[in-house]
């Protein structure tokens, strides 16, 4: 292990050396990219090749003997290739370089089993279902543009949605759609876009093309920058039969950039005819609703009680007049048969009244002592007696008794 200070430091050679030697201990590697410049010198032994990374902006540079170059010619910019090569650390220069040992130029068929592969791997996360889409705003304030340089979709979007709504406005980005800087504009563009603050939704359109021309919108990381946005995003890639990746985790796919725009702004006049039928139907209603109540106004007055309101006192006091006459005639007959009876009452109770029969003549005599005399026996000759008459009392003394005539 090489050590190194302040004080004892290592000379540029040795440090070269070191990274060297570390590197030669990595062996050959495949590695896979495209092919971003291409240098075939004729005369030359190799060709050079500038081989990038499609999701960053990264390049190697990969040198090739000529031979091993024609074993997979024709190839050209752009092209996907996979090569077996020995990394090399130039020591004079300090220039790192890979050395070609075969090159395999990757075909339609594993791009697709590819694409197919990363497509399930997603699906599996969740990225294309449903409840994640964010729905789109009914009127935007800015409608972020992510197109061609000068290209026909940008004129279409822009055009239908000015002819939809007037005042839409863009914050538009022209980036590459197709080649090897691709990925990483449209990448860029989209993070801006979503982090300007006055952007509600974005549009990432382009024309139709072949499926290499639309490999970039299938790209694993521009795919996850898209899910993970915060602004609902309308992807309108190629026609209707396109599908690239993106079209799946966008939260609106349009069949054309003409469609996109339709789907992001509302038509103007259709907006204005929806308002003139609630307007319509508004009034109706509250038409509907005075007539209905003039209509209960009319019936109201109509009624007796609003064309004589004394009628509810006058109807109810006649019927107050009646209780009062009826109860007057009931109680009076009470009364009266209740006299009728007390007085034949009255009349029983003086008949068999004692007083009654005093009245006729009769006595009552009585002792001293307010005994009432019933048997002459029980009086003694010159006991003092009284006699009890119709009006007063009359003192008097037995003599004795004698036996009544009518009793024999």
């Amino acid at each position: 292990m090489l050590e190194t200070s302040s004080e004892k430091p290592a000379p540029v050679r040795v440090i070269s050396e070191a990274i060297s030697e570390y590197i030669n201990r990595l062996g050959q590697v495949w590695v896979e990219g495209e092919i971003a410049q291409l240098n075939d010198r004729a005369g030359s032994g190799m060709v050079y090749i500038r081989l990038r990374d499609p999701s960053v902006d990264m390049y190697l540079e990969v040198t090739c003997p000529r031979s091993v170059f024609k074993a997979v010619a024709p190839l050209s910019e752009n092209a996907r290739v996979v090569i077996n090569s020995k990394v090399n650390f130039y020591t004079p220069t300090g220039r790192l370089s890979l050395n070609a040992k075969e090159i395999r130029q990757v075909g339609l068929g594993e791009l697709l089993a590819r694409l197919e592969a990363l497509k399930k791997v997603l699906a599996a996360e969740g990225l294309f279902a449903l409840e994640r889409k964010r729905p789109l705003p009914f009127l935007p304030n800015k409608i972020g543009l992510i197109c061609g340089r000068a290209s026909a979709a940008e004129k279409d979007v822009k055009e239908n949605a000015r002819r939809r709504w007037p005042a839409v406005r863009f914050e538009t980005r022209e980036v590459a759609v197709q080649g090897a800087d691709a990925v990483i504009q449209v990448s860029a563009a989209l993070r801006e876009l979503d982090n300007d603050p006055e952007v509600d939704v974005i549009i990432i359109t382009r024309g139709g093309g072949s499926f290499e021309d639309l490999l970039a919108f299938s790209d694993e990381g521009l795919v996850r920058l898209a899910a993970a946005c915060k602004k609902p995003i309308v992807s309108a890639i190629g026609h209707e039969q396109d599908t690239p990746l993106l079209d799946l985790v966008a939260d609106v796919r349009a069949s054309t950039p003409t469609d996109a725009a339709k789907l992001v702004v509302p038509d103007f006049q259709e907006e204005v005819g929806k308002i003139k039928n609630l307007r319509d139907r508004s009034d109706r209603k509250i038409n509907d609703l005075v007539i209905l109540e003039m209509t209960k106004i009319v019936n109201l007055i109509q009624r007796p009680v609003m064309k004589d309101p004394l009628i509810m006192v006058t109807s109810r006091q006649e019927i107050i007049s009646g209780f009062i006459s009826r109860s007057s005639m009931s109680m009076n007959s009470k009364l009266l048969r209740a006299f009728d009876e007390v007085t034949h009452i009255a009349a029983r109770v003086r008949t068999l009244s004692p007083q009654a029969t005093l009245d006729r003549g009769y006595s009552v005599v009585q002792k001293g002592d307010g005994v009432i005399v019933k048997d002459p026996a029980s009086l003694a000759p010159g006991e003092k007696i009284q006699l009890r008459m119709a009006k007063g009392v009359a003192l008097a003394t037995a003599l004795g008794s004698q036996e009544d005539s009518k009793s024999e």
